[in-house]
């Protein structure tokens, strides 16, 4: 049975299932939202539609939302603003659309928090791929879903990452981290010292295979970067390896702390 909400000017439509997932898309191309409302029910989530970057972000804000998918040219507030505001105080996954070509919108998108992104036109089928990429990392993330070889404390260095709590921590300070950068940084720290390679990293964080001058993982890397300090006594603490990937090399210990890699279950 489908249920359908005119309550302008946040659209819904609501197919009954007993664990939806709840999607906002803010797209000001009225058509395409009707496309992608249509298809995404089909796929048994639940949609609302905003058509500008100021009730988009409104809705965003006040409805509790498993995943958004933004458009970056919008009227009122473009956006790469919707999502900068929402990143001060949200971690929902974002999946961006973005012209075709313009190569320079993702990587900022990336740069500002975005999960992924999406260049226009797509098939919608890639599009449900993607959510549902996003999707079960993040239910992975939440649930603490672990191997009982997984531990549940990592200590590499100057970082401590607590696993279940989803905590980090440099020289005991708390960092705070999107959902994306804690995967990618726990991946890191579990080879600290050997290089792993971007197409492993884009699989194991992003959850999908490589693309075509994907550099999505490098502007990621790059954030994670900037929030744990690039270099500590002249020592990088994430080395690219050209062509090939990167390598947590900052396994030193700070000032009256540890060395070298110590994995802890509690």
């Amino acid at each position: 049975m489908y249920i359908i909400r005119n309550d302008p000017p946040v659209y819904s439509v609501v197919i009954w299932c007993a664990t939806m997932e709840r999607i906002l898309t803010i797209d000001d191309d009225v058509t395409l939202c009707d496309l992608l409302t249509d298809y995404l029910v089909s796929e048994g989530f639940e949609v609302e539609s905003a058509h500008d970057g100021e009730t988009g972000l409104e809705a965003a804000r006040e409805g509790r939302y498993d995943l958004i998918v933004l458009d970056v040219m919008l009227p009122r507030i473009n956006g790469f603003e919707v999502l900068r505001h929402l990143r001060n105080g949200s971690n929902t996954p974002v999946i961006m659309l973005t012209a075709r070509g313009e190569t320079i919108d993702r990587i900022v998108g990336l740069e500002i928090g975005a999960d992924d992104y999406l260049a226009k036109p797509f098939n919608p089928r890639e599009l449900v791929a993607r959510i549902r990429s996003v999707l079960r990392r993040i239910q992975h993330e939440q649930t603490g879903e672990q191997t009982l070889a997984e531990p549940e404390t990592l200590r590499v260095g100057d970082m401590e990452m607590h696993i279940a709590m989803r905590l980090v921590r440099r020289r005991g300070d708390p960092v705070n981290l999107t959902a994306m950068e804690f995967s990618l940084l726990e991946v890191l720290l579990r080879n600290a010292g050997r290089f792993v390679s971007r197409e492993e990293l884009i699989r194991s964080v992003l959850g999908r295979s490589p693309y075509p001058y994907d550099r999505s993982i490098d502007v990621h890397v790059s954030r994670l970067r900037k929030k744990l300090g690039h270099e500590v006594d002249g020592t990088e603490r994430i080395k690219t390896i050209r062509n090939v990937g990167y390598l947590y090399a900052l396994t030193t210990p700070a000032p009256g702390g540890y060395s070298g890699v110590r994995i802890r279950s509690e």
